[in-house]
């Protein structure tokens, strides 16, 4: 039964039936009796009296979350930074019980300067964050508030070449480790991702190809080989001897002594090199004309084919 009782000008309610308990104070005895009402009907039809520990924390889901979801994604290295570097916002310590949407408004405000790109990961994140703590771990959570957050711009898509004088520059920079150097032209004449590279290992490499068991968006795959590109490879050791965060934060130093901002890892992939339908034959063509692995290609005639001799 619900029972009211009057403290310190307030109206106190408590719910009890068959060991689960609720309670809660209103200003109002209406009030206070329509919320009694409510929960009574519920636990009399049997439901489950889910309530939230008013001690659990934003910082609490976060590393809950870093423990168990995070390492199962295949981008487990950057998003454990990303995480620990969210755990260092003033919004971590609040109650989640507290948080509302304006909360993360502000949150997001305060991430903007540093970049429309960081802000969108970080409300991502939050996002599924609170979408795991609602399905998977059933924490008695109302809504998710980070769904009407509205999301910042994201940046205009990259579509321009790497200028001579830019690849020039990165092609005789001296790195201190030496393997960055293979690394970078390599990718300049695949059009790798990153992973792709630092995972290619001695039997990977047959023939003319690089055999991929996995790749980002989750299937195997193979890339042809330029003449260079093999030349690359023999004069290298595999797997390249480089963590994902030493080859990224190279590269930004590498950008950051050129002085400019525009010299941009994927600007280096000026042209993707498909397989077609005979052994030694290959079409050329830009990556924004191919953005699902899915997507049917006309073939094309004249200046477009290459032969592999040739590249």
């Amino acid at each position: 039964m619900a029972s009211i009782r009057k403290r310190q000008g307030k109206y106190q309610v408590q719910v009890r039936i068959q060991g689960q308990s609720i309670s809660k104070t209103f200003c109002y005895l209406k009030d206070a009796q329509r919320w009694g009402a409510f929960y009574e009907n519920k636990l009399n039809l049997g439901e489950e009296l889910d309530t939230l520990d008013k001690q659990l924390s934003l910082a609490d889901l976060i590393h809950r979350y870093l423990k168990e979801i995070t390492p199962t994604k295949k981008g487990a290295f950057m998003e454990n930074i990303r995480l620990k570097r969210l755990l260092t916002d003033p919004i971590v310590n609040r109650k989640v019980y507290q948080l509302k949407t304006r909360d993360f408004v502000d949150f997001k405000n305060r991430r903007l300067p540093d970049g429309n790109r960081t802000c969108r990961y970080d409300l991502s994140m939050l996002h599924h964050l609170y979408n795991v703590a609602i399905k998977q771990w059933s924490y008695p959570i109302n809504y998710n508030p980070i769904t009407n957050v509205p999301k910042p711009k994201a940046n205009p898509p990259r579509e321009r070449r790497l200028s001579d004088n830019e690849l020039k520059y990165i092609l005789n920079e001296r790195f201190k480790n030496p393997h960055m150097n293979n690394i970078i032209s390599l990718a300049i004449e695949t059009g790798m991702r990153r992973s792709e590279i630092l995972a290619i290992k001695p039997d990977s490499v047959q023939d003319n190809f690089i055999y991929l068991a996995d790749s980002k968006n989750g299937y195997p795959r193979k890339i042809p080989l330029t003449l260079k590109a093999k030349e690359i490879l023999k004069n290298s050791i595999l797997p390249y001897p480089v963590p994902p965060n030493a080859l990224r934060l190279a590269w930004n130093r590498m950008t950051k002594r050129s002085g400019s901002k525009e010299v941009y890892s994927k600007s280096m992939v000026d042209y993707i090199i498909c397989w077609a339908m005979d052994s030694d034959l290959f079409w050329i063509f830009k990556p924004n004309e191919c953005k699902s692995k899915n997507k049917k290609c006309k073939a094309k005639t004249g200046s477009s084919w290459r032969i592999i001799s040739d590249l």
